[in-house]
């Protein structure tokens, strides 16, 4: 029996504030460092002093600039800031310097999983300060130092029809902002937030529903199950004959459910006027095009290229170019292999690599076993000088060294000074495979009489005698060769 909820599909579209990682502010030089003590990185211009003028930081429009072309938006080449008028205890000024009818970027474009999300505009703006209810049951704190950080603001088109393609976009839009270099995307530090507008209709309607603003996502996973529980509350609302209310609502982590905050404001109620006190942006085509020349290149790009360069699945290119670093550090080990076996270098980095990284929940920068090292190891396994086995013994060595310019991690060291080189001597290993068949002349007789499984059981025998030391394949070969004969 087909669901009531299968009858309607949800339209959402996403607005995405992201700090940038400019030294300093937006309009002043105070710090932007999150660590600082409370309403220690404030100034006269950010507190809104009378008689004080905000002076713009030219990063953050390189910033901006940055993402404007890597989502392929159109850049004005003059635009303006305008004020932004409310009234909350953590916005000193009374107004946050914004953009409103004249953004920087605006009618962009990114693709998830083949399909295009729109980007409807990306501005700048400056960030409020942090109210703080949960360290007092009576009074709430207000700590200043975040008054005037840069932001960039972007607000999608109404595209995304699940809290998947949802959470995929985001997990995108992230990846971007740090391949790019201009956000660190740490959304429990609030560098990146979200904000859902989400409303649903009846399946092949064209027509908009009433939609509602959900804020307090401070996660990618909140971001989904506040979606769905919206979602399912607005179908629930109209299978009951009632309206969707046009509100902003909040997200309960806890329950995991949305409440109401407040009438959802229009952009009339915050009385927008061009801001007088900041001059006219121009982005001329020089300063694009010397941005656009200077930008790393983006990671749906790195992909395609890691696929056909290194012969990799869709898969591992995929995971190893999720992050910017383990791509260059996955790149920088390539360059050492001898025998272009890159498949098996991305094995070692989606899987060792990623392991600690993930245990020890560092990134890639504080992980200690250089790319040369890394390809070293692996060459010796190309190379039959090691087994797989031995060489994870050898990697857990090399990460007990201090660092990667320790000469202890040296992988060929390791294996020399533990005497862990795999005997690859054909006389040797045949001298052993000799003594086992004829320490188990039962066995040895039902595999000449057919049981070819004992095979596995021989090569067991004398991995064991040789301890773990000779070259598996030769052991086969040899093992066979020794049979063959005898027959």
């Amino acid at each position: 029996m087909r669901s009531v909820y299968e009858k309607y599909e949800s339209v959402i579209g996403l607005e995405v504030h992201a700090q940038m990682k400019t030294k300093s502010k937006a309009f002043c030089l105070c710090s932007t460092d999150y660590s600082s003590a409370p309403n220690t990185n404030v100034c006269p211009v950010c507190l809104g002093h009378p008689g004080t003028l905000p002076v713009l930081n030219k990063k953050l429009v390189e910033y901006i600039l940055k993402l404007g072309i890597a989502t392929d938006c159109k850049i004005r080449k003059r635009s303006i800031f305008a004020r932004k008028n409310y009234f909350y205890p953590d916005l000193p000024k009374g107004y946050q310097i914004s953009q409103f009818d004249q953004p920087i970027c605006e009618h962009g474009r990114v693709e998830i999983e083949g399909k295009v999300i729109g980007i409807t505009r990306i501005h700048m703006e400056e960030d409020a300060g942090k109210s703080i209810h949960d360290l007092s049951t009576d009074e709430s704190l207000v700590d200043l130092n975040r008054c005037g950080v840069p932001l960039i603001e972007i607000v999608s088109e109404p595209d995304m029809r699940s809290s998947k393609e949802a959470y995929d976009y985001l997990t995108m839009l992230k990846q971007l902002v740090v391949y790019l270099d201009i956000c660190d995307g740490n959304m429990e530090e609030g560098s990146l937030r979200c904000d859902a507008n989400v409303s649903v209709r009846i399946k092949g309607n064209d027509t908009f529903g009433t939609k509602c603003e959900v804020k307090n996502l401070n996660s990618f996973r909140n971001a989904a199950d506040a979606l769905d529980y919206e979602i399912k509350r607005q179908i629930e609302l109209i299978e009951a004959g009632e309206e969707v209310t046009h509100q902003t609502m909040s997200f309960d982590a806890k329950t995991k459910t949305t409440y109401p905050m407040r009438s959802k404001e229009e952009a009339h109620d915050y009385r927008y006027f061009p801001e007088p006190d900041l001059v006219t942006v121009y982005a001329d085509e020089e300063w694009k095009k010397s941005i656009a020349e200077n930008m790393p290149e983006l990671p749906h790009v790195k992909t395609a290229r890691f696929i056909k360069q290194y012969n990799l699945p869709k898969y591992d290119a995929e995971v190893l170019t999720q992050h910017r670093g383990v791509a260059e550090y996955f790149e920088s080990v390539c360059s050492n292999i001898s025998n272009k076996n890159f498949k098996a270098a991305s094995n070692w980095v989606m899987g060792e690599v990623m392991r600690v990284l993930n245990d020890k929940k560092i990134n890639i920068d504080e992980y200690h076993i250089s790319s040369k090292n890394l390809a070293s190891l692996i060459n010796l396994i190309s190379e039959g000088k090691i087994s797989n086995n031995t060489a994870k013994e050898v990697y857990n060595e090399m990460l007990n060294t201090s660092g990667r310019e320790d000469e202890n991690q040296e992988p060929e060291k390791i294996v020399k000074e533990k005497n862990l080189m795999q005997v690859t001597d054909t006389a040797e290993i045949e001298g052993i495979v000799k003594k086992v068949i004829e320490d188990n002349p039962k066995e040895a007789e039902r595999y000449r009489l057919g049981e070819t499984k004992l095979l596995g059981l021989f090569v067991g025998k004398v991995m064991k005698e040789s301890k773990g030391k000779a070259n598996p394949k030769t052991v086969n070969e040899l093992i066979l060769k020794a049979f063959s004969e005898q027959i």
